[in-house]
């Protein structure tokens, strides 16, 4: 199977969990356990892109111009992508759990699904600032001041 078909293949896969995570709400489990194994595929597929081209690699993690280096290779430059679709699919994962289990509405969640999907760290950022909301009003309700 060529690099490009690796590609088209994970970036299909990965929204099959994207997908669970949006749009099955009262299926907690179904979604979960569709977006764990949408990412233990991606892990294994990036094990396997790294195990197979890694000591051919030229570049390193130790400066900029070594990490692109590394990524102008496309083999690794797939392997990133790959670590890419993974990690960002079990950071929506935790956000949905965590959204479950404080409370917060899922017309909330859903854009920070989708930013996390799109923009990893800016859709993270956007699901803990509301946490963070979220939480405060929590602990308002449940003490609140007399005055």
């Amino acid at each position: 199977m060529g690099l490009n078909t690796i590609f088209s293949v994970a970036s299909t896969l990965v929204l099959a969990g994207w997908i669970a995570l949006a749009v099955l709400p009262n299926k907690f489990q179904v979604a979960r356990l569709i977006a764990v194994v949408v990412a233990i595929t991606l892990a294994m597929l990036y094990a396997a892109l790294i195990g197979s081209y890694w000591a051919n690699g030229k570049g390193d993690f130790g400066s900029l111009a070594g990490v692109g280096m590394l990524f102008s290779q496309p083999p690794l430059l797939l392997a990133g992508w790959v670590h890419y679709l993974c990690f960002d699919l079990l950071v929506g994962t935790w956000e949905r759990e965590e959204a479950i289990a404080i409370g917060l509405p899922r017309w909330l969640l859903l854009p920070c699904l989708v930013l996390t999907f799109m923009f990893g760290p800016v859709g993270f950022l956007l699901f803990m600032a509301l946490r963070l909301v979220r939480n405060a009003m929590r602990a308002r309700l449940a003490n609140p001041v007399i005055a």
